[in-house]
């Protein structure tokens, strides 16, 4: 079968031909219509990420949306390795079939997105029975901004948006959310302090980490103690590692986790795709993406900007 194949890390991959996925006992290949080239994706395949398997060569892509022997559209990933969903077919362990409405091209760009606001947020809510002030750290991003949307959708009394683009802040504005500018650090560190500290956010969802966590760290230690924290650590977008002040741990009901592959069961991660899928259909959740075939993979992986590249067949 075609698919893109990555040689060694740190290549780019290539249009290839590779062997076709070993198949299940009763179950049909699937056809691939859309995989989604995440963050994780690049770092799987680079050997950079935790989770690589460091073994080459290899089909690169975690999910998909795919076509059904008898045509139906679901959404399915978690390929055994070293195949992975930017292939002509697919053999994957699980299947959501796609709701009427929903652009299977924009689920393949933002479900994976999507999820990583949405599984600590959920988590969040079951655990104390409601969302309080939630804090997006990193929200001009797909996955903040889906975040954003996710925590209103779910209930939260308000969410502090946070972020670097002044034109995505400005799409997130409305009611419920307030927005906070990070691209100065010295005048970002203050608007966010301010915001903090009228807010109180109870959920603090962090996908940048690095210098934009510390200037959380040091918003969230500033006045008298309140109700108990849940930061959680998702993305290191603007940096691997962050100096957490010991005072801070001392002075506040604070608990630190992260949300990722790995600290989130798939069984967990299974449960919950068809909820976000439902959210695409209904237009809550929206992902633009750019369609580049398999023949065009090593362009699609050099693909920035707001809308995420989405590899199709052809």
């Amino acid at each position: 079968m075609r698919a893109a194949v990555v040689n060694s890390p740190g290549s780019a991959p290539v249009c290839a031909d590779f062997p076709d996925p070993e198949q299940r006992p009763g179950q049909a290949p699937l056809r691939l219509v859309g995989a989604g080239l995440h963050h994780i994706v690049r770092g799987l395949a680079s050997g950079r990420h935790y989770g690589s398997g460091q073994a080459y060569p290899l089909v690169p892509g975690i999910d998909a949306v795919a076509r059904t022997e008898d045509g139906r559209l679901v959404y399915t990933g978690l390929a055994r390795s070293p195949w992975g969903t930017m292939a002509e077919r697919l053999v994957t362990p699980f299947e959501v079939e796609l709701p009427a409405g929903a652009d299977p091209l924009a689920v393949a760009a933002g479900m994976n997105p999507a999820m990583a606001g949405w599984m600590p947020l959920t988590a969040h809510r079951e655990e104390v029975g409601e969302l309080g002030t939630v804090l997006v750290l990193g929200a001009t991003g797909m996955s903040g901004g889906l975040a954003v949307r996710a925590a209103l959708s779910l209930g939260a009394k308000q969410v502090i948006a946070a972020g670097r683009d002044h034109e995505a802040l400005e799409r997130l504005r409305g009611p419920g959310t307030v927005t906070v500018p990070l691209a100065a650090p010295g005048a970002g560190a203050t608007a966010l302090a301010a915001a903090v500290a009228e807010a109180r956010p109870t959920l603090v969802l962090d996908f940048v980490w690095g210098p934009v966590a510390e200037a959380a760290f040091a918003a969230l230690g500033t006045g008298d103690g309140g109700a108990a924290i849940d930061y959680v650590q998702v993305g290191s977008l603007a940096g691997s590692e962050a100096a957490l002040p010991a005072a801070l741990l001392r002075s506040r009901r604070i608990r630190i986790s992260g949300s990722g592959a790995g600290s989130v069961s798939k069984a967990e991660m299974i449960a919950g795709f068809p909820e976000i899928i439902a959210r695409f259909a209904d237009g809550t959740f929206d992902a633009p993406y750019a369609a580049y075939p398999l023949s065009r993979v090593g362009e699609a992986w050099a693909h920035q900007g707001h809308t995420r590249a989405v590899i199709i067949p052809g």
